[in-house]
């Protein structure tokens, strides 16, 4: 008797258990947001870039002077020269200076939730993972149970001399393999358990979920490719640096305008003090030259990244739909298989019975058990390929 014979409850692994169930990924998402060293760390260093480029517009020092001479004759007779001076750029490059730091600042905010959505990313795959680990923690016991009893069983027919030792040593090895698989996934999940702990600040995290959040599979390419791209963050931050890039532009024009210096000035050189203005003008000849043609090749090196990263991003999303829809393909080829699968109680009562050896039953257990874990990856890998699609609603 060879044959695959399924659990039909695996259906629990499958769509009917997601219609009920209630995921609390989102709220560890807002802790992890909330308690995160880097974001904390990132929110610093964007407040000091924000105030870096709001001093590239401040005004220069002003300056004080004061020359006393005297006479190489007559040492009594002396002048007295006091300057105060303040320089400063054509007003108009102010204001463009003003419009830059601006833009500037929306480009750090843009950066700072590129970081944002890619750390929230990877705490909602370690969450992806620990339901998984779950899930198949939930298999791992069904089949430790099932391995207990048999060696329970096989226990008593030895006893009673119905069993042999090549059937108790295979029984037995099947016992250690499953108490050896337990403890590994057990590892594994409380490893995740305090990686997601560390991205909560060292917080204790209070995440029990087993079930994955309901995600539709999108039909409709062309509609999920208007949402995922308008709304892609690194994008949005490419086009943030280019405007920055192109207002710089303007800038470093501006800046063939001369510069201004007022100031006072009081001389006693005839024993009476004068009291004066000082204007001057400063005509920047040599110190912006080649500027202008700096800002424009910056400009355009930005412009090209921004096209290949959105090339990048089409051809990412392109890879990451093919994978979406064969993994929800072989989903449902599989709740397909296991609802017209016989129960596993049917193949314990055929061993119980004597239809079926020790043997056939663990080849057909091994096929039962191995399809479920299979199942649970394809899940798996299909819930992550989902998340980083829709990575732009973190």
């Amino acid at each position: 008797m060879k044959k695959n014979i399924f659990i039909c409850t695996i259906l629990l692994l499958g769509g009917a258990c997601e219609l009920r169930a209630q995921s609390h990924i989102e709220e560890v998402l807002r802790s992890v947001e909330a308690n995160n060293k880097e974001l904390q760390a990132n929110a610093q260093l964007v407040a000091s870039q924000k105030l870096e480029a709001k001093t590239e517009n401040n005004l220069p020092d002003p300056t004080l002077s004061y020359a006393h001479l005297w006479g190489a004759k007559d040492k009594s007779e002396t002048i007295g020269e006091l300057v105060i001076s303040q320089s400063f750029d054509f007003p108009s490059l102010y204001a463009t200076r003003g419009k830059l730091n601006r833009l500037k600042s929306g480009a750090y905010d843009s950066q700072a939730d590129v970081f944002r959505q890619d750390l929230l990313l990877q705490a909602k795959t370690l969450c992806l993972d620990i339901i998984m680990l779950r899930r198949q923690k939930q298999i791992l016991d069904e089949r430790l149970r099932n391995a207990e009893q048999l060696t329970a069983l096989y226990a008593q027919r030895q006893q009673t001399g119905a069993g042999n030792a090549l059937e108790t040593n295979k029984i037995n090895l099947e016992l250690l393999n499953v108490k050896t698989e337990a403890s590994m996934n057990e590892t594994a999940l409380q490893n995740k358990l305090r990686e997601l702990r560390t991205m909560n600040g060292d917080l204790p995290v209070s995440f029990e979920d087993d079930q994955y959040p309901p995600v539709p599979f999108p039909s409709d390419y062309e509609r999920l490719k208007a949402e995922v791209l308008g709304a892609d963050r690194s994008l949005l931050a490419m086009s943030d640096a280019s405007a920055v890039a192109q207002k710089q532009i303007a800038v470093s024009k501006s800046q063939w305008l001369p510069k201004l210096e007022l100031g006072y000035r009081r001389n006693t050189e005839t024993g009476t003090p004068f009291n004066g203005v000082v204007v001057g003008f400063s005509f920047p000849l040599f110190e912006n030259r080649s500027k202008v043609k700096i800002a424009k090749t910056q400009a355009m090196n930005i412009d090209l990244q921004r096209k290949g990263a959105t090339l990048q991003a089409e051809s990412r999303l392109s890879q990451l739909y093919q994978e979406a829809r064969n993994l929800h393909a072989s989903m449902e080829e599989y709740q397909k298989t296991f609802r017209t699968q016989r129960d596993l109680e049917l193949l314990k009562q055929a061993l119980s019975g004597g239809q079926i050896s020790v043997i056939e039953y663990f080849v057909e257990v091994s096929v039962l058990y191995q399809s479920q874990l299979n199942y649970l990856q394809l899940e798996n890998q299909y819930q992550k390929a989902m998340a980083e699609i829709y990575k732009s609603r973190l």
